[in-house]
């Protein structure tokens, strides 16, 4: 395992910093400058000039925030904090879950099986007989083959 000295972990931990703090500071800013709009929103009823100016200020605001998502200024270090985030997450939540799952599964829930025998007569329903030499053999229905190559090898 290779260590690094201690300069480059103060200059990760720096540049995490400034980009936290650099995120918090626009967020701020645009929230001041502007009001969060989605679909759902109603404008305000005001003369045009402030609509429109409240209009360009949410498209300056939105066109920000892609350039934001577009230039792709994540660092390595923050790549690496949000997927050590989601495996936390996963082993915290989502692995419990599935074990208290299959453990309520396996204790309390009991699935049914097909009572062995013959099948009810609704349920051989044939428009026309299947296209093989054991016409009333599904293609799958291996006891049904061996009894039908039974009988022809007496008939025979």
């Amino acid at each position: 395992m290779r260590l690094s000295p201690p300069s480059t972990h103060l200059h990760r931990f720096k540049l995490a910093l400034r980009t936290t703090l650099n995120r918090a500071a626009m967020a701020r800013t645009l929230t001041q400058t502007s009001q969060r709009r989605s679909a759902q929103t109603v404008p305000r009823l005001n003369s045009d000039a402030e609509m429109k100016k409240e209009a360009i200020a949410h498209l300056k605001a939105r066109i920000a925030r892609q350039k934001e998502i577009a230039s792709g200024e994540h660092s390595i270090a923050d790549e690496v904090i949000e997927m050590n985030k989601w495996i936390k997450i996963s082993i915290v939540v989502a692995l419990p879950a599935c074990v208290l799952l299959v453990v309520k599964d396996m204790l309390f829930e009991e699935h049914k099986h097909r009572p062995e025998g013959p099948l009810p007569d609704y349920m051989k329903i044939r428009n026309k007989e299947f296209p093989w030499e054991c016409e009333d053999c599904a293609l799958f229905d291996n006891d049904c083959w061996k009894k039908c190559k039974e009988e022809q090898a007496n008939e025979a």
